[in-house]
């Protein structure tokens, strides 16, 4: 199975179940990795036949810096979908992290694995 990865995108929004977190926007850190396979993007060297990691990066970043979610597990279970039905990823595993949203912590939040992990 090939990977095709962004780390650490990170992508301001209101997130959050505070009354002070629904009026600012908060850093978030995405982890993404989905499986695809690379071996007819390398055979023709041609972007057309790849996973486009940087349309992903471009849709997330709009998803979610209009998104309003009170919960990350709720945003993590929609980038998810997201990215399975608008670029046919079959498995997709995402870390969604929330820096600084406990003291002590360097950040919290939700990694989750979606579809079938090819073999």
């Amino acid at each position: 199975m090939d990977i095709v990865f962004i780390e650490d995108l990170r992508i301001d929004a209101v997130i959050g179940i505070y009354d002070w977190e629904r009026r600012i926007r908060q850093p978030l850190a995405f982890d993404i990795e989905m499986a695809f396979d690379n071996r007819v993007p390398a055979a023709s060297d041609a972007i057309a036949d790849t996973l486009d990691y940087k349309a992903v990066a471009k849709r997330l970043i709009a998803y979610v810096g209009g998104s309003e979610f009170q919960l990350v597990e709720t945003l993590a279970e929609r980038c998810a979908a997201l990215i399975r039905e608008e670029f046919g990823v079959a498995w997709v595993r995402l870390k969604l992290s929330k820096p600084g949203a406990v003291r002590g912590s360097r950040a919290v939040g939700v990694r989750i694995e979606r579809g079938v992990r090819p073999g």
